[in-house]
Order: C-alpha cells, then sequence, then structure tokens
C-alpha cells in the first residue's frame, strides 16, 4: 500500500483528487471539433514509457487522487496499455477509488473483458450521433459498426458506460434527443458538451459552437429535466429525464465557467503537467521523474505545481479569431 502523503490543495482551496492522464496523443480517427485530418504526432522517442506513467500516476494516488481516467487520443491504440491498466488496479481499494478511461470506441470489442477483468467499472465513450454517413463526416476515419459492436461489448463485460457527445451547430443539434433516448434505452448516461477552442483543426468553431442553454431550452420543450444532485467527479453536471428514468450531463466551458469546483489536473503522455485544460500554465514532470528513482525531486514538482494551479480558464470563441489554445484536445488529454 502506498504511504499517504499531505493531500494536494491548490491556492483556492480546492483538493486535487482526479488525474486525466494522457498515454498518447495518437488516434485512429480524426474528429473535426478535436484535430485536423493531417494530424503530426510527437515521436515515440518523446513519450513517458508505461512504467514511468505508472510511476507517476502511483506519485500522484499517494498524494491523494482518488479517481485516475486514462486518456488520449485514443488511449486504447497504445501498444501494451493493458499491461498500464493492469498494474495501476493495484490502487483500487488502497488508496484508488476508481480507475476508468474515455474512448472512442473503436478498440472496445477487442479489450473489453479484459478492462472489466481489471476492475474498470465504468467508462466514457465518445458518440456524436446515431447516423453512420454522419459518424464518417464527423470522424473522418471512423467505422460506426465497430464503434457499435465496441459498446456492445463492454456492456456485455458488464462495464457501465456514459456517452459523451459534443454538441456541433448543424451538425449534430437535431438528433440530441435520439442520442438521449438511445442512451437511456440502453441504460446508459448521455452528457453533451460544448465545442472548446484548442488547437487548429481546419475548421471554424464559431460555425461548430452551440450553446448547451440554447440545447437544455430545447429539451425542456419535450422532457421533464429535475435537477440531480449525482456528481461523476469530473465537471458535468447531471439532470434527472422524468420521461426515460436516465441521466443527462451537461459540461458547459463556455456558457457556464465550472472552474469553481475543479479537482482535477492533466498530464500529458511526455509528462507535462496541464494545472488547467483553458491555460497554458504546466510544470514539468518528466525530468524529475528520470532525474532520480526516488520521487522526492518529483513530488516536489508536483507541490509546486499544485502551488500554481489558476483560478479558472478563458475560453472564448471568436468568429475569424485564432484558437484560445495552440495545443489540441488530444496533446492534453480529453
Amino acid at each position: 500500500m502506498l504511504k499517504t502523503m499531505q493531500p494536494m490543495i491548490d491556492p483556492f482551496g480546492r483538493r486535487i483528487t482526479y488525474l486525466r492522464v494522457s498515454v498518447t496523443d495518437r488516434c485512429d480517427f480524426r474528429c473535426v471539433y478535436c484535430m485536423a485530418e493531417a494530424m503530426t504526432f510527437l515521436p515515440r522517442k518523446e513519450l513517458l514509457t508505461l512504467e514511468e506513467i505508472d510511476r507517476l500516476t502511483s506519485a500522484f494516488i499517494a498524494k491523494g487522487v482518488r479517481k485516475v481516467r486514462l486518456t488520449g487520443g485514443e488511449p486504447l491504440v497504445r501498444k501494451n496499455l493493458m499491461w498500464l491498466i493492469k498494474s495501476l488496479s493495484r490502487h483500487l481499494g488502497a488508496g484508488l477509488d476508481e480507475l476508468t478511461l474515455t474512448t472512442n470506441g473503436s478498440q472496445l470489442a477487442r479489450y473489453a473483458e479484459c478492462l472489466a477483468d481489471c476492475g474498470i467499472a465504468r467508462i466514457n465513450v465518445s458518440l456524436d450521433t446515431l447516423d453512420p454517413a454522419k459518424f464518417k463526416t464527423i470522424t473522418r476515419w471512423g467505422d460506426f459498426a465497430q464503434v457499435m459492436a465496441g459498446i456492445d461489448a463492454a456492456d456485455r463485460a458488464g462495464i457501465k458506460i456514459k456517452i459523451n457527445t459534443v454538441a456541433l451547430r448543424g451538425v449534430n443539434e437535431d438528433e440530441i434527443e435520439a442520442l438521449l433516448r438511445f442512451a437511456h434505452a440502453r441504460g446508459f448516461d448521455l452528457t453533451l458538451i460544448e465545442t472548446m477552442p484548442m488547437g487548429e483543426t481546419g475548421a471554424d468553431r464559431t460555425e461548430q459552437y452551440l450553446p448547451l442553454s440554447l440545447v437544455r431550452a430545447r429539451l425542456q420543450d419535450r422532457f421533464t429535466l429535475e435537477e440531480s444532485p449525482y456528481r461523476s467527479g469530473g465537471p458535468a453536471r447531471y439532470v434527472q429525464v422524468g420521461e426515460t428514468g436516465g441521466r443527462l450531463g451537461f459540461i458547459t466551458p463556455l456558457t457556464h465557467n465550472f472552474c469553481e469546483a475543479c479537482n482535477r489536473v492533466r498530464v500529458t503522455c511526455t509528462g507535462t503537467l496541464y494545472m488547467c485544460l483553458g491555460q497554458e500554465d504546466a510544470a514539468d514532470l518528466r525530468a524529475p521523474l528520470r532525474a532520480s528513482e526516488s520521487d522526492h525531486l518529483l513530488n516536489a514538482a508536483i507541490d509546486a505545481a499544485i502551488a500554481a494551479k489558476p483560478k479558472g480558464h478563458d475560453f472564448v470563441i471568436e468568429r475569424g479569431g485564432k484558437p484560445a489554445l495552440s495545443r489540441t484536445m488530444s496533446t492534453t488529454g480529453g
């Protein structure tokens, strides 16, 4: 069992208990709101090894992290990722409450049973449409049938599924009700997400941006939405849908800043710690990680970074303007 250290508390009194770890910036999709089609990914030699990710994540767990989410890119395209998941699962019940991941679903048919065997009880699956042709347009490279097979495999394995949908104006805004009914009919939660101005994608995000305040108002014409106290540990705020009995979440970085209760930090696959998704503030953890077999320098670097965590992000979408941040979501980890 890891030795528990002093909890990580930022300058605004927020306790950091949630770590998102990007294991790769690579993905087998090229979603139009996430990255350009002709992406240049990091040289593999710049990535942390899986053993280093294990050690780094374990250090955060020792410092009070209770939930770890593996992200990407697409985490399941990282070679030998199941070794890392099996290794990290040793912390479940011994400091760590939950180990989970966000995936595009493309590899779930292959890995679902193994994920369940490793203690993965819940996953997020990104799905923005139920129309196979539109799915190909949004993801550029994705195969709708493959993702559906993956969702089915995870469901059979007993993994609880939450569907994540990025709301896109003129693309899938007419499908929100259908996605809601699909998810809730399968016993899945659905979370809607506003597009975030991160990285050049080859598209003007003002054309994509659909305020979730508008989406919610439309849904309220068709459904009874009751505020829910449920929290998943992330930024989503939930309602209970009377007609379906399911939960619906809203992640609103633009229409409603969710920073006041932020409990999260993100580590990239190169060992860069971002204290805020929407700021450039970052700390290099790879150097102290590799400087000593002891975690003394690593822990000091983490403490210094948490002490510099900003109050919140400054996401703004402007027509014709540059993205708020130059890095893509796949670089930081979704």
